[in-house]
């Protein structure tokens, strides 16, 4: 028989609890994870970085994620599109990505590339901190690459993101391994195979794999039931 005190253990963790701030968080902690600041749209260069492949090899990622064409995939906190842009190649023709940004700049970028490219498949959407507006039952997958971890309201938004998936959809997140000490980059902005299921545990997903054919991140595999 489940304690009270576990019970209450557990619906505390399920909610928002304050808490010292860290230099790179928000002072808002989740599951017992403090949040880390977004990464605003003045440094998109590193988005671009040339190194980017040798050290993330987002060719490897895209790979992985099999698209096929005629998908419909959300690309969530898509930055400067250098996912959206390749994805949306794989998709195609029938297909589409949708680039949802909370920060306008960054949809800016992604507008003016598309059309320096002629590329008419990927959509730009301005999201919230809770929902990433886009149509109920609409994307064959959801993507978020190093943007989980920085959810103002992860509930809220996991919760959203879930509605826009199609039933089987998958909801993928990449994240820096945190279990890892030797990937160089600053501990919030890193995540553990146990600490986002812990954390994606009470919604309506099931768990496929954690695919470890990336350098230096998780690639977590959830489908909809």
């Amino acid at each position: 028989m489940i304690s009270i005190v576990t019970v209450v253990a557990t619906l505390l963790a399920q909610t928002y609890q304050s808490g010292p701030t860290s230099p790179d968080g928000i002072g808002k902690f989740y599951y017992g994870r403090e949040i880390a600041q977004v990464m605003g749209h003045q440094g998109a260069s590193w988005l671009d970085r040339p190194e980017r492949e040798a050290e993330e090899a987002p060719s490897l990622l895209i790979k992985a994620l099999k698209l096929r064409p005629g998908m419909h995939v959300a690309d969530i906190g898509a930055g400067t599109g250098a996912l959206s842009f390749p994805m949306a190649k794989q998709v195609a023709p029938g297909g589409a990505v949708f680039a949802v940004e909370i920060q306008p700049e960054l949809l800016d970028i992604i507008r003016t590339r598309s059309k320096k490219n002629g590329v008419k498949n990927v959509k730009t959407v301005l999201g919230t901190t809770t929902n990433p507006q886009v149509p109920a039952n609409s994307m064959d997958l959801m993507l978020m690459v190093d943007v989980y971890h920085e959810f103002d309201f992860p509930r809220e938004m996991v919760t959203n993101m879930i509605k826009g998936l199609k039933k089987g959809g998958r909801l993928v997140l990449v994240e820096y391994r945190g279990e890892d000490p030797e990937v160089p980059i600053k501990p919030l902005h890193k995540m553990t195979e146990a600490q986002v299921r812990k954390e994606l545990t009470d919604f309506p997903l099931d768990f496929v794999q954690n695919d470890g054919v990336l350098p230096r991140q998780h690639i977590l595999t959830f489908r909809k039931r």
